[in-house]
Order: structure tokens, then C-alpha cells, then sequence
């Protein structure tokens, strides 16, 4: 079973993955977000209010809620904590993924239970 950066990474129909070096803004909160990352190398701190609620290691997904929502918005700033590489996709290659491959549509939202069972444990 592929990991989840990995599943974004083959339904990618760009070649290049997008770059961010240590302290680079990936996106903020409440911007539009038109796509989903998979984090193939290095680490990236998601952000509230400013304050790290999160970090997103190799192997794991996040932005996706941004293509399941209708407003389509950021619900926090994603920052590069080290020089990282990430697959992304668009709303409709998520969805092809979703509908042609419910193993991926498991393992993004298997991803998401994790983040948010830390988070709940964080508190």
C-alpha cells in the first residue's frame, strides 16, 4: 500500500514538484486553496494564530480539506520548518482519485484521523 504523499505523487500530472525552502510560506490562513499536498521530502509546521498546532512529516497529506469544502479556503498557514519537496494535485485529479481508487480515498482520510487524534491528544 502506497503512503498517502506517495498516491498524490502518481495521480500528479505535472512532472515537477513544488520546492519550498526552510521558513517559506506554502499557503495562509483563509486563502483560496486549489490544491493538496503530499510531503515528499524535508518537514512543514502547520500554523494557527501563529502558533504551531502541528507538523507534517514525509509520507503524509494535508491541504486537503481546502478541496473538500465549498468555500474552499485555508483553515490554517502551512510554513516549510526545512527545505522540502511536495506532489500537490488539483480538486478534479483528487477526486478521479477518490472515485477511481477508494484505497487512496482511506488512506487521505485515514491521514486526516491521525492528525486530528494527535491534536485531540495534544490538548
Amino acid at each position: 500500500m502506497l503512503k498517502p504523499a506517495k498516491a498524490v505523487a502518481v495521480f500528479q500530472t505535472a512532472r515537477e514538484m513544488k520546492a519550498y525552502a526552510a521558513g517559506e510560506t506554502i499557503f495562509e490562513d483563509g486563502d483560496y486553496g486549489d490544491f493538496m499536498y503530499g510531503l515528499m521530502e524535508g518537514e512543514v509546521e502547520l500554523l494557527i494564530s501563529g502558533k504551531v498546532v502541528e507538523t507534517i512529516r514525509k509520507g503524509d497529506v494535508f491541504g486537503e480539506g481546502a478541496l473538500v469544502h465549498k468555500e474552499h479556503t485555508r483553515a490554517s498557514t502551512a510554513m516549510a520548518k526545512t527545505d522540502c519537496k511536495l506532489a500537490y494535485i488539483d480538486e478534479k485529479h483528487f477526486l478521479f482519485a477518490v472515485q477511481e481508487t477508494p484505497m487512496f480515498a482511506l488512506n487521505v482520510i485515514r491521514s486526516y484521523s491521525d492528525r486530528l487524534r494527535r491534536l485531540k491528544r495534544s490538548l
